[in-house]
């Protein structure tokens, strides 16, 4: 009986994140420590000066998700609930990585990551240390719930805590059971994916750079209330 010859899937470098959302990625990296390291140092200043820098972060991550790159849009990488738990239930089936951007769960990972993180920065503008430090909105909202924002800023820290081990998790999972690589593509910008697959359309490093001013504008706007 003659076998059948299967011709493996031909997979070529394609370019599937912009260099804005890359550095947005990164940039986080750091500052989620480093602004955690500057508050149990007691330097306020500097702490507050972290908090500034990623809203203007948020704030541009924000509008990039609706004007951006295609494999940034929230409209693009953001099913069903249901197609997440779908894809979640494949996750120790071993199979080559067709995705273009965000799967269907890691989608849905990146909307809570952003919505906490702009929960702790909003809690944060309106907190205080109970030692003199206060946010630049705190004076605006009173004693009361300036003390009751700040224990919504410590609690979604610890929430962010849990989203970041669950998101280590996934990429620890995703590299020794389905052997793909999801830190590289962040890095490069590149995967390799199947030769049939459509290039994303990526926008415009200069409206991200105007994108990126108005956001740092509105960021330092609030900071000096």
């Amino acid at each position: 009986m003659a076998l059948r010859n299967r011709q493996p899937a031909l997979f070529l470098p394609m370019r599937v994140w912009d260099l804005p959302t890359r550095l947005f990625h990164w940039l986080l990296v750091l500052l989620i420590p480093a602004s955690y390291v500057s508050m149990k140092l007691n330097k306020m200043d500097l702490h507050m000066a972290l908090g500034h820098a990623t809203l203007a972060l948020l704030l541009f991550r924000w509008a990039w998700g609706f004007i951006g790159s295609d494999t940034a849009r929230f409209g693009r990488f953001l099913g069903s609930p249901l197609a997440g738990l779908r894809h979640l239930a494949r996750i120790g089936k071993r199979e080559p990585d067709a995705e273009i951007g965000h799967n269907a769960a890691g989608g849905w990972m990146v909307l809570a990551m952003l919505l906490l993180l702009s929960v702790q920065v909003g809690a944060g503008l309106c907190a205080n240390d109970g030692g003199g430090s206060e946010g630049p909105l705190a004076k605006y909202v009173g004693e009361t719930w300036s003390d009751r924002l700040s224990l919504v800023h410590e609690i979604t820290f610890k929430l962010i805590l849990a989203a970041i081990a669950l998101h280590l998790a996934a990429i620890s999972i995703y590299a020794f059971v389905k052997r793909q690589n999801l830190v590289r593509p962040m890095i490069t910008g590149k995967k390799r994916l199947p030769a049939i697959t459509r290039a994303p359309r990526l926008a415009s490093p200069v409206l991200a750079i105007a994108v990126l001013v108005v956001a740092a504008a509105i960021a330092t706007v609030v900071s000096r209330l």
